[in-house]
């Protein structure tokens, strides 16, 4: 009886601790599950749960997701319900529903189910979804208010996203939160058109089973048999390996993808981007700069939606965050690095919180700025009144000795040259891992610095800080002895030798000379003039190559360095390339080759970075 009494005195001082009392949701909530009707005729599996005091009217706030609205059953209640508890603390009327075709609703499932412009009277996608479920909702809820809000992290985000196209009038305010934009350019499955191995795999090794009949369970998750998942793909060979040892063409989607190398149609229509217009919902985008799935998607969101916002409406948070970490953690650190305050609980609280409590309950608006960054080298929130902010661009270049100058080269001749082995690719992070994992997006660098088949170029101390915001552009010419080849750059910022550790250290992390890593790309060289129509290189020809890198806010603080890595592969996050110009999803294991990279530095060719520098 004594150590109970001990438990439960140590539970209460924890809960104190974290200076947050756990919610009852039972005690403050009634659940119901309904099937939703859809327009024709299928039915969503729709878990709602209603504030118990009837004595006001409550607004919607819905999730849509292909992930389970676990628990299932009227008496099995979430333990949280919202995007943080301060929702249920204050009262919606939450709604969960799987998607059409997952879990217990009824149809069939679409991945990135494509818009349909000009639909006829019984044609569904998730606008019509999500159109008739907030249409029953309004209709048949009773206490509720009349306004609808939606949000979702990842694959729910691109559900919130969709829900912005032929909004229902209901829909008054949606926060897409590391949503999905398109599958083949920047988000999840691509990269330029580079394969995202490890991530497809493993994701789709699951979730792209088949669902016979409607369930309540996931399917059973894949075994590696190894945590070793550099080994395990570098066992796997080449891509058709993968149904010949595993999949057996059970994947639906996984087979699709293999049958669809290029942007054609397939991916050009599961693209949301060019469908965002006519906008009227309140919209707040939230990305985290440090996402390793989905940050293209809430940057060109935000890009797209505000083309055309007339009225101010659209708004974009972005935080030192890996993939959906801000509803998940403190968000005061990702791996090695520490950003110095709870990032996470400052959004949920003092943005999040606010936006739907002035959309759908009325509450005085709180100053929202337009963009709200949070610089990873200062480790501060700025406010913006757009994004990206006013800059003056200036060149880094590539130059002899491996130094990073802002000088354009004046020699006549520069380069340097590697040998790319795709039997011994560059590994994308020094842990042993089966997962693509997070901590990789600020990982130390210097595992990958120090193979010969990693060039490096860095610049001068910094005797002043240097401030980016905003999108990279890094063009670099180079020659091959192969006929295709993978460019990776990596924009990284090198501490001094003298940086002082973090403390606690419990893992003896030394930051001194620590190469953070801030931004890295891959562009498949085929690619490079079109995502539709591949071009090989020729062999000994100098070729430019342009690889457009996602947005940083970050500054290089005094004393810092600027560095650049240049590699041929980054494995298994991404798939190798046999260097050599065939369809990559139809190759076999003796088309791999190994191949000589050269990259020029010179008056004719000066590889450079084009950075978005803050004045």
């Amino acid at each position: 009886m004594r150590s109970v009494l001990g438990l439960v005195l140590l539970f209460f001082f924890l809960q104190a601790l974290h200076g947050q009392e756990i919610f009852d949701v039972k005690a403050h909530y009634t659940k119901k599950e309904v099937y939703i009707p859809m327009r024709d005729g299928v039915k969503l599996f729709t878990s709602i749960y209603l504030p118990r005091d009837t004595t006001r009217d409550y607004p919607i706030l819905m999730l849509r997701t292909p992930y389970s609205v676990y628990p299932y059953g009227e008496d099995k209640y979430k333990k949280r319900l919202g995007p943080s508890q301060k929702f249920a603390e204050e009262g919606f009327i939450f709604v969960y529903q799987d998607v059409r075709g997952k879990f217990m609703s009824e149809g069939q499932f679409v991945n990135m189910r494509p818009y349909i412009a000009d639909k006829n009277g019984r044609e569904v996608d998730e606008t019509t979804d999500t159109y008739d479920t907030i249409d029953w909702l309004i209709k048949n809820l009773a206490h509720n208010n009349g306004r609808v809000g939606i949000w979702g992290i990842s694959y729910p985000g691109f559900y919130a996203a969709m829900s912005v196209i032929d909004a229902h009038p209901a829909l008054k305010a949606v926060s897409p939160q590391a949503p999905i934009a398109d599958w083949f350019i920047g988000d999840d499955m691509h990269h330029n058109g580079a394969f995202s191995l490890v991530l497809a795999f493993n994701f789709f090794a699951t979730f792209g089973q088949s669902r016979p009949a409607p369930t309540n369970r996931w399917p059973a998750r894949f075994k590696h048999g190894t945590p070793d998942g550099y080994q395990f793909f570098l066992d796997l060979g080449a891509l058709p390996n993968a149904n010949k040892k595993y999949f057996k063409h059970q994947i639906a989607f996984w087979d699709s993808a293999m049958a669809h190398e290029t942007y054609d149609y397939f991916w050009q229509r599961r693209s949301i981007l060019p469908h965002l217009r006519n906008v009227k919902p309140a919209v707040l985008v939230v990305g985290g700069w440090f996402d390793a799935e989905d940050l293209y998607g809430p940057l060109n969101i935000y890009k797209k939606i505000e083309e055309e916002d007339r009225q101010n409406k659209n708004f974009l948070v972005m935080g030192p965050w890996s993939h959906g970490a801000w509803e998940r953690g403190k968000g005061d650190r990702l791996g090695d690095i520490r950003f110095g305050s709870n990032t996470s609980e400052f959004f949920q609280d003092s943005v999040l919180f606010p936006f739907f409590m002035h959309h759908l309950k009325g509450a005085p608006a709180a100053e929202q700025a337009e963009a709200l960054c949070f610089d990873t080298g200062l480790l501060k929130w700025s406010r913006f009144d757009r994004w990206p902010p006013a800059v003056q661009e200036r060149n880094l270049y590539l130059s002899a000795r491996g130094r990073l100058t802002f000088t354009a080269p004046q020699e006549e001749q520069g380069y340097d040259e590697y040998l790319s082995d795709p039997a011994k690719p560059v590994p994308f992070t020094a842990k042993i891992t089966n997962t693509w994992g997070k901590t990789f997006m600020v990982e130390d660098q210097r595992f990958a610095a120090r193979r010969p088949d990693v060039l490096v170029y860095k610049s001068e101390i910094l005797e002043s800080p240097l401030t980016l915001a905003g999108p990279l552009t890094a063009t670099i010419y180079v020659s091959t002895t192969g006929s295709d080849a993978d460019f990776v750059v990596k924009l990284i910022d090198v501490w001094p030798d003298t940086a002082r550790d973090f403390k606690p250290n419990p893992c003896q992390v030394r930051m001194g000379g620590y190469q953070q890593l801030i931004r890295a790309e891959i562009m498949r060289a085929k690619f490079r003039n079109s995502y539709t129509t591949p071009e090989p290189l020729t062999p000994g020809q100098v070729t430019p190559i342009t690889i457009r890198l996602n947005d940083v806010y970050h500054t290089f603080k005094t004393g810092h360095r600027l560095m650049v890595q240049i590699q041929s592969s980054w494995f298994p996050l991404f798939d190798r390339n046999p260097q050599k110009f065939i369809n990559i999803y139809r190759a076999r294991d003796e088309d791999f080759q190994k191949a000589t990279h050269r990259v020029y530095f010179s008056r004719q060719y000066p590889s450079h970075f084009k950075l978005p520098v803050v004045e």
